[in-house]
């Protein structure tokens, strides 16, 4: 027979749900599931804040029908650590010090009157009430903070009833409703938290981003290795045309200089055949030249 530890044995005498599925309404889910999402987020890098929802919280060992489940909490102060159900006396008695219920006719009763009683009891800080629906709260956001062992009401920033904020002092947060819709704001960046999804999508989004600038540089930087390998290519031409020109200088000057050469040769021939007693007529036709050119000879060297 199999001998339970006190860990197990603890575990069933503390359930963590009552057996029946969680019946909310999808808009009661959707700020539910927001309000959880954002804080998780907004905490994740702080290992000391627990940010659980609608799990259930004993605050008597020994009594297992001293319970209560908010819809969404935070606690400071205690690990950042997935929890089956969080007990005062296994945390060293840390309470929540941010809790927020959504409203809904199936809670309405207990959100004012019967939950307020145990938060205070339990030293809750600060209590905040939303009901998304607008048939319960006026306005539809409120909130209240523990002030010498009493709730006293935070002040409100009303634009309209359907639009306002209050500040939480635990979270260092603004609570907004606009126009109805739940949501968080960082004051010191002044950025409305994201959900789960939306930081997602947001980094996905960057990803793409992302992925296009870096196709974007790797099609400029293509581009410039062809530009810059038809620029070496037009550079290679142009200094073969060069060297072709200098090569085609260089065989024009050893002309010129042949022909330079010969016509010194001729008009040395021209002279000496002349001082032998040669007249010009006789010279060209010995030499195959006309005797314009003889003459021209001649003309140069005299």
């Amino acid at each position: 027979m199999k001998v339970l530890t006190a860990l197990e044995q603890e575990e069933i005498d503390y359930p963590s749900g009552d057996g029946e599925p969680m019946a909310e309404s999808d808009i009661t889910c959707y700020y539910l599931f927001y309000a959880l999402g954002a804080l998780r987020l907004f905490f994740q890098e702080r290992s000391d804040v627990y940010v659980s929802a609608n799990s259930y919280i004993y605050y008597e060992e020994g009594n297992k029908e001293a319970v209560v489940a908010p819809d969404v909490y935070v606690v400071i102060g205690v690990s950042n650590r997935k929890r089956r159900n969080y007990k005062l006396w296994r945390e060293n008695g840390i309470a929540p010090q941010f809790v927020l219920e959504i409203t809904s006719e199936t809670t309405q009763d207990k959100d004012q009157l019967t939950k307020p009683e145990i938060y205070k009891a339990l030293g809750v800080t600060e209590y905040f009430q939303y009901d998304p629906s607008g048939d319960y709260l006026n306005p539809i956001l409120q909130g209240v903070r523990l002030v010498n062992g009493e709730y006293e009401s935070i002040a409100a920033n009303n634009i309209s009833f359907d639009t306002l904020w209050l500040y939480s002092e635990v979270l260092e947060l603004e609570l907004h409703v606009i126009s109805g819709e739940l949501r968080f704001r960082n004051p010191e960046t002044g950025e409305f938290l994201r959900t789960i999804e939306e930081e997602q999508e947001g980094r996905q989004a960057a990803e793409l981003a992302f992925q296009q600038s870096e196709q974007a540089r790797l099609e400029t930087e293509a581009a410039f290795q062809q530009s810059e390998q038809a620029r070496l290519e037009t550079e290679a031409a142009f200094q073969q045309s060069e060297q072709a020109r200098l090569e085609t200088e260089a065989a024009f000057q050893q002309s010129e200089q042949a022909r330079l050469a010969t016509e010194t040769a001729l008009r040395s021939l021209v002279s000496q055949l002349l001082n032998s007693g040669m007249n010009l007529a006789q010279i060209a036709q010995m030499m195959s030249l006309p005797i314009a050119e003889v003459r021209r000879l001649v003309g140069e060297n005299e």
